[in-house]
């Protein structure tokens, strides 16, 4: 039995008791065969390329052989790609519980990579190919739990519901359809966030709830002029030079530096394990934010400004018509990042404030933004995850944490949905290069995320 060490710091939380893992036998082998069988046929999916529904099939016909009933299982066309959901049902005792993720992956190109993307590899204890870890074999981990629960003759207290999106990657358009249709839940468990970490020995570090994330939007800065010959310049008026002004205000601004209670968690345990300024300064400011100096050494360092303010930041440049030309028109995209519980049209008015000229244009980019709140650190969710993570790694710490990224988690939380990234796998600190080159993930995850998906989602809906 284990005990969560999960050092919650604000006065607000109450410490939590944790109950011991259930016991109960490790994957079968014929499930861990099954996993793999299925993520081969996942790779191959060239979903970036409009597969998305062939394998929403592929899965549902899995699903269906598995004791699912048709009438269970659904897949929802939008445009060119897919969502598919599943209805594992209970005894009607409480309110479904959503499990979700996605069976899109970002595009790859064959001749970049060392080996064939949309071809499983497994070589030197690693599984390769294009979504293993963002996150094609989590995807197949949980159909093939769902299809083992349902052969051992699991009733859940209430309905299970797997709901895949098929563009989480672009526009989430899938997500939106989804969060629409199913939001009258007690709570959702992403398998696209959070996620433990191990050190470069393969030892585990911590491991991360993800309970909140930040809103993404887009802002283009346009200025215009009447142009002219590049022989005859009008320097004030150079739409070109008016937006260099522009971007050099917004690259000298920092938004005020902010915490929540999963900040102030994550950020006191990081810093313990941090033996260095940067660990110091992030212990002192879990528990003084107003400190300017703690702040500063945080706000120096990439990976962890975004943790305790909004970023926002120049990422593409458009402007001029012809070399031989005065710019008619010249915009920068800034990509901001926003901290949970702030508005998005307070970012854009901070932007208008800063960038100081009447003359500059601001239009928020399509999709429009979701502001996503932080959800609640909630015992009955907490405690089970724990209880699942020290099954396999007795002892580790198990924190609360908010990613910079979006996760389809945002659409259902600003319905009002609980959400939580419990991803079961454990990875090495820039280790899977999802999204990249070689996409990669330890080949031992596919049966330790069987088991611990279905240990979690025994003691969530027993």
């Amino acid at each position: 039995m284990s005990v969560l060490r999960l050092r919650l710091l604000s006065a607000l939380i109450t410490p939590l008791l944790f109950a011991a893992p259930i016991a109960q036998a490790q994957a079968p082998d014929s499930d861990v065969a099954a996993a793999k069988d299925m993520l081969k046929h996942a790779v191959a999916f060239r979903t970036e390329q409009g597969q998305v529904p062939q394998l929403a099939r592929y899965l549902a016909d899995k699903l269906e052989a598995g004791g699912f009933a048709s009438s269970d299982i659904e897949i929802i066309p939008i445009a060119n790609t897919a969502a598919l959901t599943v209805r594992y049902r209970g005894r009607g005792e409480a309110k479904p519980i959503l499990i979700s993720g996605h069976i899109d992956a970002v595009a790859a190109n064959p001749e970049d990579w060392t080996r064939d993307p949309f071809t499983l590899i497994e070589e030197n204890g690693y599984l390769y190919g294009r979504g293993v870890a963002d996150m094609k074999t989590a995807a197949v981990v949980l159909v093939q739990t769902f299809i083992r629960l349902k052969r051992e003759g699991f009733v859940p207290n209430g309905d299970l519901i797997m709901l895949f999106s098929g563009d989480e990657e672009t526009d989430m358009a899938t997500t939106r359809e989804l969060a629409k249709r199913y939001h009258d839940a007690r709570f959702l468990l992403n398998a696209d966030a959070g996620g433990g970490t191990l050190d470069p020995s393969g030892k585990p570090v911590m491991y991360n709830v993800q309970t909140a994330e930040k809103a993404y939007a887009d802002f283009r800065i346009t200025f215009t002029s009447a142009g002219g010959h590049s022989s005859a310049p009008n320097v004030p008026d150079n739409a070109i030079y008016r937006l260099a002004r522009a971007i050099d205000r917004v690259a000298a601004y920092q938004f005020p530096t902010q915490i929540s209670p999963t900040t102030r968690a994550s950020l006191r345990s990081m810093g313990q394990r941090l033996q260095s300024p940067l660990g110091k300064a992030l212990m002192h400011y879990a528990e003084h934010p107003e400190d300017a100096e703690a702040a500063a050494i945080i706000s120096a360092d990439p990976a962890y400004v975004g943790q305790i303010r909004t970023t926002c930041i120049a990422t593409m440049l458009h402007g001029g018509h012809a070399l031989n030309a005065l710019p008619q028109r010249a915009s920068v995209d800034v990509n901001c990042r926003i901290f949970p519980g702030t508005p998005v049209e307070s970012v854009r008015d901070m932007l208008v404030k800063v960038v100081d000229d009447t003359s500059a244009h601001f239009e928020t980019l399509p999709p429009p933004p979701v502001e996503s709140p932080e959800s609640p650190l909630r015992n009955d969710v907490m405690e089970r995850v724990a209880a699942a993570i020290h099954a396999r790694f007795p002892g580790v710490d198990v924190v609360p944490g908010m990613s910079a990224g979006a996760t389809d988690s945002m659409h259902f939380r600003t319905l009002g949905v609980d959400s939580y990234g419990v991803s079961g796998e454990f990875a090495k600190d820039n280790d899977s290069f999802a999204h990249g080159l070689n996409e990669k993930l330890p080949a031992a995850e596919v049966p330790a995320t069987l088991d611990y998906w279905h240990r979690l989602l025994m003691s969530l809906a027993k």
